[in-house]
Protein backbone atom coordinates (compact mmCIF):
# COMPACT_ATOMS: atom_id res chain seq x y z
CA UNK A 1 0.00 0.00 0.00
CA UNK A 2 3.18 2.62 0.50
CA UNK A 3 4.73 2.11 -2.91
CA UNK A 4 1.50 3.35 -4.78
CA UNK A 5 2.00 6.95 -3.77
CA UNK A 6 6.14 6.76 -4.69
CA UNK A 7 5.80 5.25 -7.43
CA UNK A 8 2.74 8.11 -8.23
CA UNK A 9 5.19 10.65 -7.06
CA UNK A 10 8.43 9.19 -8.51
CA UNK A 11 6.84 9.09 -12.27
CA UNK A 12 5.51 12.85 -11.94
CA UNK A 13 8.89 14.32 -11.10
CA UNK A 14 10.25 11.88 -13.55
CA UNK A 15 8.13 12.99 -16.09
CA UNK A 16 8.07 16.80 -15.05
CA UNK A 17 12.61 16.95 -15.10
CA UNK A 18 12.39 14.97 -18.28
CA UNK A 19 10.08 17.16 -19.77
CA UNK A 20 11.87 20.43 -18.63
CA UNK A 21 15.44 18.65 -20.01
CA UNK A 22 14.09 18.00 -23.32
CA UNK A 23 12.36 21.44 -23.65
CA UNK A 24 15.75 23.16 -22.72
CA UNK A 25 17.80 21.15 -25.22
CA UNK A 26 15.68 21.94 -28.12
CA UNK A 27 15.57 25.27 -27.49
CA UNK A 28 19.14 26.24 -26.98
CA UNK A 29 19.59 24.10 -29.97
CA UNK A 30 17.30 26.32 -32.06
CA UNK A 31 19.03 29.53 -30.78
CA UNK A 32 15.66 30.29 -28.73
CA UNK A 33 15.66 31.84 -25.75
CA UNK A 34 14.31 29.47 -22.80
CA UNK A 35 12.76 32.31 -20.84
CA UNK A 36 12.07 36.05 -22.99
CA UNK A 37 14.12 38.75 -21.13
CA UNK A 38 17.09 37.09 -19.16
CA UNK A 39 20.52 35.95 -19.74
CA UNK A 40 20.32 32.51 -22.58
CA UNK A 41 22.97 31.35 -20.50
CA UNK A 42 21.15 31.79 -17.07
CA UNK A 43 17.87 30.83 -18.26
CA UNK A 44 19.48 27.91 -19.74
CA UNK A 45 21.14 27.14 -16.15
CA UNK A 46 17.84 27.34 -13.96
CA UNK A 47 15.92 25.32 -16.07
CA UNK A 48 18.72 22.44 -16.38
CA UNK A 49 19.60 22.29 -12.17
CA UNK A 50 15.43 22.42 -11.85
CA UNK A 51 15.41 19.57 -14.48
CA UNK A 52 17.95 17.56 -13.60
CA UNK A 53 16.51 17.99 -9.30
CA UNK A 54 13.08 17.05 -10.53
CA UNK A 55 14.78 13.77 -11.90
CA UNK A 56 17.09 13.49 -8.88
CA UNK A 57 13.56 13.37 -6.89
CA UNK A 58 11.94 10.81 -9.03
CA UNK A 59 14.69 8.64 -8.27
CA UNK A 60 15.10 9.17 -4.58
CA UNK A 61 11.23 8.30 -4.75
CA UNK A 62 11.57 5.07 -7.19
CA UNK A 63 14.38 3.87 -4.23
CA UNK A 64 11.56 4.17 -1.86
CA UNK A 65 9.48 1.51 -2.94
Amino acid sequence: MESGPAIFAGMVFALFGGGILAWTVVRMRRGEPVAHGVNHVASATLAGVAGSGALALGVWCFTRV
